[in-house]
């Protein structure tokens, strides 16, 4: 099956993977990928570099919102077989190397089963990696503060509360927000359409994901590109504050 890539901007790549997106900046022959999807979508990752004319050779380093498995998922590959960094925020470098695991459990999982849409995104979770060991061996915190010298000068900003070091990305330059799963904008086991969080049994601390809505709304932006769900138009700062007024 092949991702869904989607040119949204200049020089950055929207692909929906299997329930997962990442991103694609790229800048000459370089590129600068953000998440990685789920372990099993390691094929639809190499061929959506290949349909925006970047290989995994170009790739200058691997960004991660937060080290769930569906955004891990092929990290370690592309950092042991291609030598490019991986970078998280600090506080979740130690999740990235599972030395902890903030993650859903397959009980808690299973109390929510009779949710709609639980059990089939569970099946497919499970079918494409989501609870098989993804360690990162060498993860490292972002480099400096502020935009980072990569393809798009991406600016890591801090919104904890899904995991502990989540991080959404900002492009200043482009209007652009890489939000991770602090912000998303649907998901298989929510029939809520447009900026929203996930179920609450996907946040850590869900009280912190809530506060982080209001470091989205800071951000300076007209396009949400969301961990899950389609590209959102319009002021991020809208997105963020229609999200909040559905978690509270």
């Amino acid at each position: 099956m092949r991702a869904d890539v989607q040119h949204v901007a200049d020089g950055t790549y929207l692909v929906h993977g299997s329930n997962t997106n990442w991103v694609i900046l790229t800048e000459g022959d370089s590129a600068t990928l953000v998440d990685t999807g789920y372990p099993g979508d390691r094929e639809q990752l190499l061929t959506s570099l290949a349909e925006v004319g970047s290989s995994p050779e170009a790739v200058t380093a691997v960004l991660i919102t937060h080290a769930h498995n569906d955004h891990l998922g092929s990290a370690e590959y592309l950092r042991a077989s291609y030598g490019m960094p991986v970078y998280l925020h600090e506080a979740e470098v130690p999740h990235a190397r599972r030395e902890f695991l903030h993650q859903v459990s397959v009980g808690t999982v299973l109390w929510n089963g009779w949710r709609p849409g639980v059990l089939p995104w569970a099946v497919h979770a499970i079918r494409s990696g989501g609870t098989v060991p993804v360690p990162v061996a060498s993860p490292e915190s972002f480099p400096a503060a502020g935009p980072l010298d990569l393809p798009g000068r991406p600016v890591p900003v801090h919104t904890p509360g899904h995991t502990d070091g989540h991080a959404a990305f900002h492009l200043p330059d482009s209007g652009v927000v890489i939000s991770g799963d602090a912000l998303v904008s649907g998901h298989p086991t929510s029939r809520t359409k447009g900026p929203q969080l996930l179920p609450d049994m996907f946040h850590h601390q869900r009280a912190r994901a809530v506060a982080s809505l209001d470091v989205l709304e800071g951000l300076a932006g007209d396009l949400l590109l969301p961990g899950h769900g389609p590209a959102h138009r319009g002021p991020v700062r809208e997105a963020a504050l229609q999200a909040l007024e559905r978690a509270l």
